[in-house]
């Protein structure tokens, strides 16, 4: 079952224009089935293969040589980064646009071979898990928002109707345990199981590295260390405090979410949605999972993240702020299902800071109901598309 991704029109658009587009993204997120879907014609050559990966190694001229028009799907490029310097001469050479699809799964690793290479010819493009327009769109959305967190958003789950806790489980196993530490030469799994189940446990709060540290029984190099492989293989991201000062001190520690809420909910060893329902870390997770889908969509646009939020040191509070150039929409994001007159408090003292008008507030909730009121704009969950997030 092929699901339909809202990147696709733009990488058919890309593939006119550039020789190699860059599909970027975590594993098992859907790159590899966008890419033979729209460019089926294209020979498909898997480089986790050991003896494909030792050809594209050893004889990268005559590896690139044997493949003909239109061209190639070259899958999971960072096991051979050498063979973008032979990519670059290709493509000067024949200057065939669309001729090179390329996946990877490591993004610091990728981009820094790229920057060195390819820069100028290749498309760059990242590839999340399904958003939640996508999963509605092929009406496969679950109505429940704990049951949506706890199954998560990766395309296996739905288009092979798999069982998420047990596909989660094995996800953390062979994928998260084994690229990371690979990458950081990790040699202690349970000290890593223990650092990832902390991560976990401070999803949407403010990222203090030295009480990780100390939690976890390693040096606070070696948290920032394993927090940035974290990032490059597309398990966490940061999500960073907004500048803009108003004449009040700010709060300049990012937050910490995690991309899939699923992968978060099976550290924190919560066993089905109706445990979620009542656990602590709801709320964290809840906005883990808007926030990640607010990012989906810029990225399926093609557009950088624009999002942050906002803190004092007085306590005042803005969950996400979106930035367009200089205006700035800030969003609230409360878990609770029942519109609530306390969920808009946060959005009128930051525009009255601001000098902001409530014409351009949100507030995104657990319902499923919007409604204008005098503070604000409320959307839900499931109706993210209405918000000016591109």
């Amino acid at each position: 079952m092929f699901l339909e991704r809202k990147m696709a029109p733009r990488l058919k658009k890309l593939s006119v224009q550039f020789p190699v587009i860059g599909i970027l993204g975590p594993r098992q997120s859907g790159k590899t089935t966008l890419a033979k879907a729209l460019f089926p014609q294209h020979k498909y050559i898997n480089l986790e293969e050991l003896d494909t990966r030792r050809f594209a190694a050893e004889d990268p001229r005559r590896f690139l040589k044997a493949i003909g028009d239109p061209g190639a799907i070259l899958d999971e490029i960072q096991r051979v980064p050498e063979l973008l310097s032979y990519i670059q001469a290709h493509v000067d050479e024949w200057q065939k646009p669309g001729f090179f699809i390329l996946t990877g799964s490591e993004n610091i690793l990728l981009n820094q071979h790229i920057s060195q290479t390819l820069a100028g010819r290749i498309a760059l493009t990242t590839l999340l898990p399904l958003s939640i327009g996508e999963l509605q769109k092929a009406s496969l959305l679950p109505s429940d928002v704990d049951e949506i967190m706890f199954r998560g958003f990766y395309p296996s789950l739905y288009s092979k109707k798999m069982d998420s806790k047990e596909w989660i489980q094995s996800y953390i196993q062979t994928y998260i345990e084994r690229d990371v530490r690979h990458l950081k030469q990790i040699a202690d799994l349970s000290l890593f199981q223990k650092f990832l189940q902390l991560c976990a446990g401070r999803v949407g709060q403010l990222l203090d590295m030295t009480s990780i540290g100390s939690d976890c029984g390693i040096t606070t190099h070696t948290v920032r260390s394993w927090l940035s492989v974290l990032e490059a293989t597309y398990v966490i991201f940061l999500l960073h405090p907004h500048h803009k000062n108003f004449s009040k001190r700010l709060i300049k520690t990012p937050k910490l979410y995690f991309y899939d809420s699923a992968i978060a909910c099976h550290l924190l060893t919560i066993q089905t949605p109706k445990e979620l329902a009542t656990h602590y870390l709801r709320g964290g997770l809840f906005e883990s999972m808007i926030l990640a889908d607010l990012l989906k969509q810029r990225l399926n646009a093609g557009l950088s993240p624009n999002l942050y939020f906002w803190r004092d040191k007085s306590g005042h509070e803005i969950d996400c702020i979106l930035e367009h150039g200089s205006t700035l929409t800030p969003i609230e994001i409360k878990s609770g299902e029942t519109l609530n007159s306390d969920f808009f408090t946060s959005l009128t003292k930051w525009n009255e800071i601001a000098g902001q008008n409530s014409e351009n507030s949100y507030v995104v909730y657990g319902g499923t109901e919007n409604q204008s009121r005098s503070q604000g704009t409320a959307i839900g969950w499931t109706q993210l598309q209405s918000l000016p997030i591109l």
